[in-house]
């Protein structure tokens, strides 16, 4: 089964015209050396690997710009499979879509080095024929993001066809509209994280200025968000769940937890947990009363008319 990824083609779409000109993605990340043997089939050896090297090239920069930037390098070099769809954004709000057609090549020198040749097809997708959640996802932080949960309606756009308003790709909701509601709340939270309990101690993680804590990549998944304490000692995993949080998702973020400690925290951070759901029931405060730096928090959704 193919998959489907947003790849920015350098920062800002720098250099998408010369990869559409040259029927190829790639990256640099000021890793100068052929890759060809030295892709192993997993983010995490790789990243073992190339974050020395990285920081090396990087003075001053953290383990979580490493980590995120190698991820990316390793993605796009072997995650990302012969016969992938790629959306790559022209920096004019439509998005070419190719199929990527090789495994790993270099050309030292060149840019983008580190390559992948594709078959851009002739069609394009504009980003306001997009759902809303597919604009949020193709529209997130960071050199790829995977889409391959929004292929009906990539193909469907692929196609002509006109999407609905509201299209709910959760199988688990049968409300449209409460999954719109729903998948707001993680940019909602975003928005206004300074204004939060949260806010005060801890702000979302940034690289460069920009907020690459959101959907932070891990060997088990993206976590939701991930924030820094204001005197950097500590780092934080943020798990957002629609309605009501069972036990499994205390597992979730111990496992997120751990990576994060394992992987990304500096010398001395430390690592805390937070879950924020709608509401929780016996079973996840019977686990959370034994699971050490995990808190829980509900939110609140208010609807007012106004007479006017």
């Amino acid at each position: 089964m193919k998959n489907y990824y947003r790849v920015m083609l350098g920062r800002g779409s720098s250099h998408a015209s010369v990869c559409f000109a040259g029927n190829f993605i790639g990256t640099d990340f000021d890793i100068q050396q052929d890759l060809s043997a030295a892709l192993p089939e997993d983010r995490l050896t790789f990243n073992h690997a190339f974050i020395p090297v990285w920081l090396a090239a990087n003075s001053g920069k953290t383990r979580i710009g490493a980590g995120l930037a190698c991820g990316a390098l390793w993605t796009v070099s072997k995650g990302i499979r012969v016969g992938d769809i790629v959306l790559c954004p022209d920096g004019a709000g439509t998005y070419r879509v190719g199929e990527v057609c090789s495994e790993y090549s270099y050309v030292p020198g060149a840019v983008l080095p580190h390559r992948r040749a594709v078959r851009w097809l002739p069609v394009t997708i504009a980003r306001a024929d997009m759902s809303e959640p597919l604009r949020n996802s193709t529209g997130s932080i960071g050199t790829v993001s995977d889409v391959s949960r929004y292929h009906d309606e990539i193909e469907r756009l692929l196609g002509g066809a006109t999407q609905p308003a509201v299209v709910a790709t959760d199988a688990e909701v049968e409300d449209a509209i409460a999954f719109v509601m729903e998948k707001h709340l993680e940019d909602f939270l975003v928005a206004n994280w300074a204004s939060t309990d949260l806010g005060r101690d801890y702000d979302i993680y940034q690289e460069d200025g920009e907020f690459v804590g959101q959907q932070y990549p891990t060997d088990t998944g993206p976590l939701d968000i991930l924030a820094i304490s204001k005197d950097k000692s500590q780092l934080l995993v943020v798990e957002l769940k629609k309605g009501r949080a069972s036990d499994a998702v205390v597992g979730q973020v111990l496992r997120y937890m751990g990576y994060v400690q394992q992987e990304l925290a500096e010398p001395g951070q430390s690592v805390r947990g937070v879950i924020i759901a709608l509401d929780d029931d016996q079973r996840i405060r019977r686990a959370l009363a034994v699971t050490r730096h995990v808190e829980f928090y509900r939110y609140q959704v208010s609807f007012k008319l106004l007479k006017v």
